[in-house]
């Protein structure tokens, strides 16, 4: 426990210089400070400092909703002070580098190091050397086991845990799944053993045995001659073998910040939030999340409505944003518009509505949200033939999308944005070229449409990213295609794509390959990260910064190959570096949705039936739905 005085400033003359100064300055609005507190409690026991950092800048970091919640569930505690950490940019960066000055929080600017625990949120994989990145800026070693008493506990949660090996050796523990209630007792836990005076490697043993905790320094991956991932073995006989998921499982008794802080510049999603629900009911066989957040849970429309009302008095925001996987499938989704639209109409605060699913595309609901000014709608159809929307089980139909169209374009939507994904299992050419036979289509309904009366242009944006196999899914058997497929799916697309009105955009090759390296990376990947950091890899997310050399570079220099973790098709019966991590879907599972997905077979939504995935255990939500509906 450091209750340190050691606080540093920016020098004013360096402020003048750099890029959006006041992402650095603090104070914000519904910011919080324990200076005076902390100095009470020096007293009687030193209050316990926790650093939450985000990899990348403020203007990114602060629209997270992992960072909010936490930032809030922490700082109710009296005997904790959680403070903000974020990566600089690159101008005050290199002065920070050229003069030795560390790595400071946002609140009281004290440096990393002397934090009790310094927790990382980690969302995206290219964030990882920046995660390297902070720790070296903020004084605080890399390396777990170089770590003594003195320095601070490194924790790792978010989405990335569920395949958390390639983090293994900078991180002394990681929380599986959400985080509210587990980081409650690893803080009790560390004020015991900070009294009891025993050893960091004591109180990490004693963290393992949390329900959700996984702390790598008592496991050792074990691999074939051939490079293959063999299997996790355990070091310590206390430590349990698999780690499970920990869930919220009653998000209406769950915390949600009423008092959110209120940025003093701009920031990437810069409004008012409440969430809708976790998990999602869907079960598309690409998407991670709509695995491992499981089962679907729900908050109550009443709540949910109270806390917009708080939330928008604490922050005088104009704007109002709903947080799902998929809002459009809320069971309540119309009641709780209609309530929300009367109290912001009240406020004078904008509704505003994520992308929704077609099949859930109401006129009546959007042109309600949306009287004041129709912005672009958004969709996601994410293959453009039926037979691959099958495949990768997303039940939707062109049927649902033009007729999606053609309720925007005759409700005065002119702008409507479309999402695809490029290199899905078992894709061929033909289901690339009937993306641009959708859109085509889409155009045909605006030209139908203008018959009847005059209507704006359309503008219709197509992005597509390419498909990248996640751990606990039923795809992370499956291989991801080269660079070189994929630069000719992309131009296979762009030349049919030329229609007046219609604009392109793509994610880039290289990047993609990258995460699919990370994404079912083993304990070899960590040296190779470290590796991208140290010859100057930082920020690896943005485009500019990006370096595909770097990473092939890290990788033959540590003997790897990239195409060994991304276009090697994986047997089933395979053993994986993160089957030691329980996500609440069983591999079982994953393999059947695999089959069907040969096979184009669809599985309905949990709501309709249940499938058996595992995540019943829990007992809650959607699966308490199936056993209440059983019991009759």
């Amino acid at each position: 426990m450091r209750n340190s005085k050691k606080n540093y400033t920016y020098p004013r003359a360096v402020l003048r210089q750099v890029e959006n100064p006041a992402q650095y300055l603090g104070n914000e609005w519904n910011s919080i400070d324990k200076s005076e507190q902390m100095d009470h409690w020096s007293k009687k026991q030193p209050m316990i400092r926790f650093g939450f950092c985000f990899p990348d800048v403020y203007e990114i970091g602060m629209s997270n909703m992992a960072l909010r919640i936490l930032y809030d569930v922490i700082n109710q505690r009296e005997d904790t002070w959680c403070e903000r950490f974020f990566s600089p940019q690159g101008d005050l960066r290199a002065w920070m580098q050229k003069e030795s000055f560390p790595l400071i929080s946002i609140e009281s600017k004290t440096p990393l190091s002397e934090y009790d625990f310094v927790g990382f949120t980690l969302q995206y994989e290219l964030s990882f050397p920046t995660i390297l990145d902070m720790l070296h800026l903020g004084n605080v070693k890399l390396h777990s086991l170089a770590r003594d008493e003195t320095d601070p506990i490194v924790i790792g949660g978010g989405p990335i845990v569920y395949n958390p090996e390639p983090l293994a050796d900078f991180f002394d523990l990681f929380i599986i799944g959400d985080g509210e209630e587990i980081i409650h007792e690893v803080i009790d836990l560390y004020q015991t053993w900070n009294r009891e005076q025993e050893s960091r490697e004591s109180f990490l043993l004693r963290c393992a045995k949390i329900d959700g905790i996984y702390v790598p320094r008592f496991y050792e991956a074990e691999y074939y001659s051939d490079g293959k991932f063999k299997n996790i073995k355990k070091l310590e006989p206390e430590v349990p073998a698999k780690i499970n998921k920990r869930i919220v499982r009653d998000l209406n008794k769950a915390n949600i910040p009423l008092n959110p802080i209120v940025p003093n510049t701009s920031i990437v999603h810069d409004r008012a939030y409440i969430e809708l629900f976790r998990g999602c009911p869907r079960g598309c066989r690409f998407c991670q999340a709509g695995m491992v957040y499981r089962p679907t849970r729900e908050r109550e429309v009443d709540l949910l409505v109270e806390q917009a009302q708080q939330i928008i008095a604490a922050t005088g925001y104009d704007q109002l944003g709903l947080l799902s996987l998929s809002t459009g499938d809320y069971s309540e989704l119309e009641k709780l518009s209609e309530k929300l639209l009367e109290f912001c109409n009240e406020k004078r605060v904008n509704l505003s509505l994520p992308s929704l699913r077609l099949d859930s595309f109401s006129f009546e609901l959007m042109e309600k949200v949306s009287k004041t000014r129709k912005t672009g709608l958004t969709f996601a159809p994410e293959a453009g033939s039926q037979r691959l929307r099958d495949i990768i089980n997303k039940d939707i139909s062109e049927e649902d999308l033009l007729d999606a169209a053609r309720i925007a374009f005759s409700g005065g939507w002119h702008t409507i944005k479309l999402y695809f994904m490029l290199g899905l299992p078992f894709e061929t050419d033909e289901d690339v070229l009937a993306i641009a036979d959708l859109v085509k289509k889409v155009l045909d309904i605006h030209r139908e449409e203008n018959l009847n009366k005059k209507l704006r242009k359309p503008q219709i944006h197509v992005s597509t990213s390419f498909f990248i196999p996640k751990a606990w899914t039923p795809f992370q058997w499956q291989s991801q295609i080269s660079i070189t497929k994929m630069q000719e799916k992309q131009s296979l697309l762009a030349n049919n794509l030329r229609y007046r009105g219609v604009k392109y955009f793509w994610h880039e090759f290289e990047n993609s390959t990258i995460q699919g390296v990370i994404s079912r990376g083993d304990r070899k990947i960590g040296k190779v990260i470290e590796d991208v950091w140290r010859s100057g890899g930082w920020l690896e997310s943005w485009d500019e910064n990006f370096s595909y050399e770097r990473w092939k570079n890290a990788m033959d220099e540590n003997n790897l190959s990239i195409d060994f973790y991304t276009s090697r098709k994986r047997e089933l019966d395979e053993d994986f570096p993160w089957d030691h991590i329980q996500a609440g879907v069983t591999k079982e599972f994953l393999i059947h949705e695999y089959e069907k997905a040969e096979k184009g077979l669809i599985t309905t939504e949990c709501r309709e039936d249940c499938h058996y995935c595992g995540s019943m255990i829990y007992q809650t939500g959607v699966c308490l739905s199936h056993v209440a509906s059983q019991a009759k």
